[in-house]
């Protein structure tokens, strides 16, 4: 299965929407637009996965390094909408406490500022 990404702007924060999964295969077209966007200086940016089926080692690894940039350039970073399955994923690996999570794209937004 493939990656997709949607992407909407709603204020000052970029949503990137995700579906399908996120593995080794796909894992560089998302790492890209993140990079991307923050480079660009988006102030802040929505990743909504309510859409995504699988997350491997490969995917958290962008997730980690965007935020990381993200930091360094002083923009918002946050994920939205996991379902039950990738929630879990991210709680196994401890994930869950390295990113502002939000149940709701609006949530998320509203937060980011």
């Amino acid at each position: 299965m493939q990656l997709t990404i949607a992407e909407d702007t709603v204020g000052s924060a970029t949503i990137l929407a995700a579906q399908g999964r996120i593995d080794s295969n796909t894992s560089k077209q998302l790492g890209e637009r993140l990079n991307a966007l923050i480079e660009a200086g988006t102030p802040s940016v929505v990743i909504d996965l309510g859409e995504l089926l699988y997350i491997s080692s490969a995917g958290f690894r962008i997730l980690l390094i965007a935020a990381r940039l993200a930091e360094a350039r002083g923009a918002g970073l946050a994920l939205c909408g996991l379902s039950p399955e990738v929630r879990r994923l991210f709680d196994l690996g401890q994930f869950s406490r390295l990113f502002p999570i939000f149940a709701t794209r609006e949530e998320a937004v509203r937060q980011a500022g």
